[in-house]
């Protein structure tokens, strides 16, 4: 590795990268662009969330308790937003080697119980799920965005007041 240090009014900075093939490059090049956007959104707002899906089922909490208080048919679609609210975890734990269903539901009902939202999926295996105690953190504005365009995204279909199925002819 070649680093260039101390030149006087820098602005640039050039990383090169070398891989085996292409794929190995293009994933390097893949996640040294990710690293760069999340140090640039901890610039924008330093503020951070429990990351392992203890924001995602902290937020599900919080829904489904206020669709108790929502009457009719509504708190549907309340008890939906907070069943999909609960999907990142569900895939944290699968992706971990864990029964999805039992680890969420376990950290979702601790949460409750013990009222302590740093409680999240322990993908490390490291016998806890508290992310303050491993240090795992994700930035808020990405935490934010992710849920705004989901919710969006949402809207956005459910707008929509037509459907053609493919041959069928307008009237």
């Amino acid at each position: 590795m070649l680093v260039i240090e101390g030149c006087p009014s820098s602005r640039a900075v050039t990383v090169f990268i070398r891989g085996g093939n292409k794929m190995i490059v293009d994933e390097a090049k893949r996640s040294i662009h990710d690293a760069i956007c999340v140090v640039r959104n901890l610039v924008k707002d330093p503020r951070v969330v429990y990351g392992g899906g203890a924001a995602d089922i902290s937020c599900a909490n919080v829904v489904a308790e206020a669709a108790d208080k929502v009457p009719g048919l509504e708190q549907y679609s309340y008890r939906a937003f907070a069943d999909a609210l609960e999907v990142i975890p569900l895939a944290l734990a699968e992706n971990s080697g864990l029964n999805p269903i039992e680890a969420v539901s376990e950290v979702k009902a601790r949460q409750i119980k013990e009222k302590n939202p740093r409680l999240g999926v322990d993908c490390m295996h490291k016998g806890t799920n508290d992310m303050k105690e491993q240090c795992v953190v994700e930035a808020l504005i990405g935490k934010r965005q992710q849920i705004l365009l989901a919710t969006q995204l949402v809207r956005m279909i459910l707008k929509i007041d037509d459907v053609r199925l493919p041959g069928e002819k307008e009237d």
